[in-house]
């Protein structure tokens, strides 16, 4: 409470960097956030690991991981392994959307389409990403191909299902002005609900984002040579227990990077049609 207090108090002072008192507070709380977590993990870290006969996992801890994270920060593998993980939820994603992006504006316009869809893809969607390795080691040639599979399959749902929901949230009026004035279906999708449409479009992309990038770990434990898990699974392996729990952290600092990234795009599209 005491933290609490200092930084409603001193947040003035950062005015002349934060522009907007809105981004100063966010940046305060999310300070104050980032403290609390390190404290937790310090304290649940040590009530573990200070125990007789676990010190070999002390490298858990923040100061380990900190001091390993930093190497990491220097090391070409690294990169390298994060540009191959990058490249695996970009093309797998864009699979997704190539796929998810007409199928969600058609089950959204064609009422009987939706109808007829629900039921298979409620199906679908609630069966677990990472069951469907066995099939997609049997089914493609190359590791690669499976994982992008993988992410492609995980992530379709979301785009699917918040681009109909966007198409079944477009005025009802400006349609059926569009038909009084003789336009036929693909005008109507191109040029009054896919406009109306990309806020909810890039929500979904930030939820395939995230999904994509949880789905990612395990599937790069298929047989890959690069990529975060496998960097992960070496560093299991050969005990660098710092090393992986700062491969943890930097998964997630690339995963917030990423997602930020996406609300500031949506940001660019917030318009609100009535």
């Amino acid at each position: 409470m005491l933290l609490i207090r200092y930084l409603k108090k001193n947040s003035k002072r950062l005015e002349f960097i934060f522009p907007s008192r809105k981004l100063a507070d966010r940046a305060l709380y999310g300070f104050f956030g980032t403290v609390i977590f390190v404290l937790l993990w310090t304290l649940i870290g040590f009530l573990i690991f200070d125990r007789p006969g676990y010190e070999q996992f002390s490298g858990f801890l923040p100061v380990p991981t900190i001091r390993a994270l930093y190497v990491l920060a220097f090391d070409f593998d690294f990169w390298a392994s994060v540009y191959a993980s990058l490249r695996r939820v970009a093309i797998g994603i864009t699979i997704a959307f190539v796929v998810g992006l007409p199928f969600g504006l058609l089950t959204g316009f064609y009422r009987k389409l939706e109808l007829t869809t629900y039921t298979p893809i409620q199906f679908l969607r609630m069966i677990s990403p990472v069951s469907w390795m066995p099939v997609a080691l049997l089914v493609f040639k190359s590791f690669e191909s499976a994982i992008y599979f993988l992410i492609a399959m995980s992530t379709i749902w979301p785009i699917v299902l918040n681009t109909s929901h966007s198409v079944s949230n477009v005025n009802p009026q400006w349609i059926s002005m569009a038909r009084n004035q003789g336009a036929k279906n693909y005008q109507l999708l191109l040029k009054i609900v896919v406009p109306s449409s990309i806020p909810y479009i890039l929500t979904s992309l930030r939820l395939a984002i995230g999904v994509a990038w949880i789905v990612l770990v395990p599937a790069e434990f298929l047989g890959v040579s690069s990529g975060l898990g496998y960097i992960i699974n070496d560093a299991r392996d050969t005990m660098e227990y710092d090393r992986l729990m700062a491969i943890i952290i930097a998964i997630g600092i690339v995963g917030f990077v990423l997602d930020g990234t996406i609300q500031l795009v949506q940001k660019s599209f917030n318009w609100s049609w009535s």
